[in-house]
């Protein structure tokens, strides 16, 4: 170091310069050579997971009996059997849910979303509420003192059917939004456990019987496609797909269904359709009380985050959430993972690798030469 009458300046030995740059020569080697090893083997080949194959446990708002689950206007609601003044529960995301104070203590078994409403039936004479939001409730009286267990909504109606009632009267109506319900005539005193909407038809299913409907009031008898306790029924892709016991059905139209193989002998208490999978999940199994489709005829066996008695299903943003009556965490979800975007490497030319090879030799040479002039 030394002073030159204006400020201080470094000088370095000439072995000392030579030794500094074969330092930065040999980091900008071994850094092209690191970027180029992650050009090579980015993380591009990690596959995105479809939602409805991986599942995790999630943490439900209260330990209730959730019964059913529904999306909407950006919300999960699920509703309860059990509970005192927390019979709802809500959340953005599926994973982090919010007790909210449901209408009455009633035993609720299902829910739906139509037209900026939540309609959510279930047990005795005000066995019906309905929200906005999902988070303030009003009860509704319903057409009858029924065990209401399944609600849907299309064609600007919300319709619901019940598992007990006498004189065919296990179905009500309401064409404005839930607040006032008429019977409509069942096509048999049938336990009517499921109800869906799709292409213009309604379609309920019970043990060894369907019917359809395209108003939701006038209904038809459909043979199903074998004796079987139907428990649920849902539509996706231009397809029908209720699941039992064992068994799956589908119909193209509603009318006309065909056997499939379940992908295990479990009990498939509900079945929906998002993202072009087919999901149903089951209350008995071990390790498999999940069961995907891409076409609702062959299915394959999912691993359950846990063996709950899993009862509620459904579909949104992305995202497949079950709800369960037992269990420590009585919420499961699985969602779709992207890929991690690949690193952009700056993979050096043939040309630059030459110079650098040509330069480290050069600096190679020069440094063992100062380093013998100084061994002497």
């Amino acid at each position: 170091m030394f002073w030159d009458n204006s400020a201080w300046s470094v000088c370095y030995a000439p072995d000392v310069f030579i030794e500094l740059l074969l330092e930065i020569l040999v980091r900008r080697l071994l850094s092209v050579f690191l970027l180029t090893l992650l050009s090579v083997w980015s993380p591009s080949s990690v596959i995105a997971a479809q939602a409805g194959i991986d599942w995790t446990s999630q943490t439900a708002a209260a330990n209730n009996s959730w019964r059913n689950v529904t999306y909407g206007n950006g919300l999960f609601v699920a509703v309860s059997a059990t509970g005192t003044g927390n019979r709802v529960m809500t959340s953005p995301d599926g994973i982090t849910w919010t007790s909210r104070t449901s209408a009455a203590d009633n035993g609720w078994y299902g829910i739906t979303y139509g037209n900026g409403t939540f309609v959510a039936v279930g047990l005795t004479t005000t066995g019906v509420m309905t929200s906005a939001d999902g988070i303030t409730w009003t009860s509704r009286s319903p057409a009858a003192s029924r065990l209401w267990l399944s609600v849907a909504f299309g064609a600007g109606t919300f319709v619901a059917v019940s598992e007990d009632g006498n004189a065919n009267q296990r179905v009500m109506y309401s064409t404005d939004n839930g607040t006032s319900w008429n019977i409509a005539t069942s096509t048999g005193n049938n336990a009517w456990q499921s109800i869906t909407y799709g292409n213009g038809l309604f379609v309920a299913v019970a043990t060894n019987a369907v019917m359809t409907s395209t108003d939701g009031i006038n209904w038809t008898p459909r043979t199903a496609a074998a004796a079987n306790q139907w428990l649920g029924v849902t539509y996706g892709n231009g397809l029908f797909v209720a699941v039992a016991e064992n068994a799956v059905m589908t119909s193209t139209d509603g009318i006309i269904w065909t056997t499939q193989t379940a992908a295990a002998p479990n009990q498939w208490r509900n079945v929906t359709y998002g993202n072009g999978l087919f999901v149903a999940v089951s209350n008995t199994g071990t390790g498999n009380r999940v069961m995907t489709s891409p076409d609702g005829i062959t299915w394959t066996s999912q691993t359950s985050a846990a063996d709950n008695f899993w009862r509620g299903l459904t579909y949104g943003n992305g995202t497949f959430v079950a709800v369960s009556t037992d269990g420590a965490q009585r919420v499961m979800i699985s969602l779709t993972t992207t890929p991690i975007t690949p690193i952009a490497a700056p993979v050096p030319t043939l040309s630059e690798w030459t110079q650098l090879l040509l330069a480290l030799m050069v600096m190679t040479i020069i440094g063992w030469h100062f380093h013998r002039e100084r061994s002497y």
